[in-house]
Parts: structure tokens; C-alpha cells; sequence
């Protein structure tokens, strides 16, 4: 789990719109994008939670299929979503004082990942 926070907020400052939404998408079906509090106890609590939601022991067909050992991963971005919506006005996110925006990588391999961030002027 990655706080990518400060890089959308600058994305959205440098393009200088100062009212809009920032689309914020997570290429790959193995990672996605959402926000939390980026506090230690989270950063705990929201990967044992998706353990029990999708455990990496479990069965896959997908694993049967590839043979990667990924299914979990999968499952657990489909669930949390590869894309968030930010609104932000005067050129700062409209987010929360305890939200974050974060990257979650669920793959049981290191990937690169790239994240898209296209700022939609009003």
C-alpha cells in the first residue's frame, strides 16, 4: 500500500486547472486505487481484511487456468476498483483531513506499475 497523495495533488496543481475532477486509474488487474486514513493500524487492518475476503491460499481457477499463483490478486482488485474520482477546487483535492489517496498492489510478484491521472476542467 502506497500513499500516492502528494503525486495526484501535484499532477492537478501543475496543470494550472483550478476546478474539476481528477480521474485517478491504476493500469493492471492486479493493483488498484482508492483512499483510507494511510495510518499504520490501517495499513494492517485493510490486507487482513481482503485475507479473509480473498485468502491467498484459497482455490482459483484463474491460477488453474494460468498457473501464476495470482487469483487472489485479481479478485482483491476487482473488489477495491482500479480508478477513483477526486474533485478539487481552486487547484487542491477535495479530499478529507485523514483521507488519502493510496495504490495497492495485490500481486505475489514485484510489478511496475503505472497510474493514470487525467485532471477534467469545469
Amino acid at each position: 500500500m502506497i500513499d500516492i497523495t502528494d503525486s495526484i495533488a501535484s499532477v492537478v496543481k501543475n496543470s494550472r486547472v483550478q476546478e474539476g475532477s481528477a480521474v485517478v486509474f491504476v493500469v493492471g488487474s492486479t493493483a488498484s486505487v482508492t483512499t483510507t486514513e494511510y495510518e499504520p493500524g490501517l495499513r494492517k487492518d485493510i490486507p487482513l481484511a481482503l485475507d479473509r475476503i480473498a485468502p491467498r491460499n484459497a482455490r482459483y481457477h484463474h491460477d488453474d487456468t494460468w498457473h501464476d499463483g495470482n487469483g487472489h490478486a485479481h479478485v482483491r482488485a476487482s473488489f477495491v476498483g482500479p480508478s477513483l474520482i477526486i474533485p478539487f477546487s481552486g487547484g487542491e483535492l477535495l479530499l478529507g483531513t485523514w483521507q488519502q489517496v493510496v495504490l495497492i498492489d495485490f500481486d505475489n510478484r514485484p510489478r511496475d506499475r503505472t497510474v493514470v491521472v487525467q485532471v477534467l476542467g469545469v
